[in-house]
């Protein structure tokens, strides 16, 4: 038998954590085995719903080693489909008992599932008329509100890492592939690596300078790190994701690198010449410092 949550998951931020941290007391309380039922893709990608807006927290396999490091017994990832969309939530309830041996739900207070996209009430309810216990979790709040996906991902809209982190409880984190840039950054004394990411639907924070910790061949140095379109150096408007990785100048072409969100350090900027933005970037690097 089985206590199990189920939802997306997205960022794996303290709201979540809540609902996780129920979810392990209340399968302890009953000797049962703690599990976690995601879904992947996102419903939106699926049902085409701001699907063009999409923009992940976290990617599918960030997700679940978030999840299973919070101790998780298991982590059961189901193919969200338009059929899957199509199940009530009475349907659900009914597949989680058939295939993982539900005996009690844990719900987020803005738990939604089925077809008719039950709340947390009306899914409690159901659960106990079918022999299924049920808890709602609270919600956590941050400045006032519930902290949410939603309202990450705004902040991070904005720029501001900080929020987003508290929020997430942890900085917010990108990973990708070092790729070969334009090397301006190099003859003006500040190289740089460019990343690809991984997860091409992953949030990037809204263009400017921040100051990041940056993992690299298993080690953590500070970087300062780029979001925007090069307007100094390149006018083909492309988006670009660069760090400057403080005291490091090691050729790291096609290996895997990850960078966290310390803080927003000041907006992009055109310079009128390479020695302005030469000097500049000596600037944050000195705020990074």
């Amino acid at each position: 038998m089985a206590v199990i949550a189920t939802g997306f998951f997205d960022g794996v931020h303290t709201g979540h954590r809540l609902v996780i941290d129920t979810l392990l007391s209340e399968a302890r309380a009953r000797g049962e085995q703690s599990l976690i039922v995601t879904f992947w893709p996102h419903p939106r990608a699926v049902l085409q719903s701001g699907a063009d807006s999409l923009r992940y927290l976290s990617s599918r396999g960030d997700r679940v080693t978030l999840l299973r490091s919070l101790g998780v017994d298991e982590v059961e990832t189901v193919q969200f489909s338009r059929e899957f969309a199509s199940d009530s939530a009475r349907e659900y309830i009914s597949m989680l008992c058939r295939d993982y041996q539900c005996s009690e739900l844990v719900l987020g207070y803005d738990t939604r599932f089925g077809r008719e996209q039950a709340g947390p009430e009306e899914i409690a309810l159901l659960a106990r008329e079918m022999g299924v216990g049920a808890v709602i979790a609270p919600p956590v709040t941050f400045e006032g509100a519930p902290v949410s996906s939603s309202r990450i991902r705004t902040a991070l809209s904005e720029g501001d890492v900080v929020r987003a982190g508290q929020m997430l409880g942890r900085p917010y984190r990108l990973s990708g592939v070092v790729v070969s840039g334009n090397r301006i950054g190099r003859k003006i004394g500040f190289p740089t690596a460019n990343m690809k990411l991984y997860e091409p639907l992953m949030l990037v924070p809204q263009n400017g300078v921040y100051h990041t910790r940056v993992n690299v061949l298993g080690s953590w140095y500070d970087g300062m790190t780029n979001i925007g379109t090069r307007p100094t150096v390149d006018d083909r408007g492309a988006l670009t994701i660069e760090t400057h990785i403080l005291d490091f100048n090691d050729m790291i072409y096609g290996l895997d690198i990850t960078i966290d969100f310390v803080k927003h350090i000041r907006p992009e900027q055109k310079f009128p010449s390479l020695e302005a933005l030469r000097f500049q970037l000596a600037s944050d690097e000195a705020c990074c410092r």
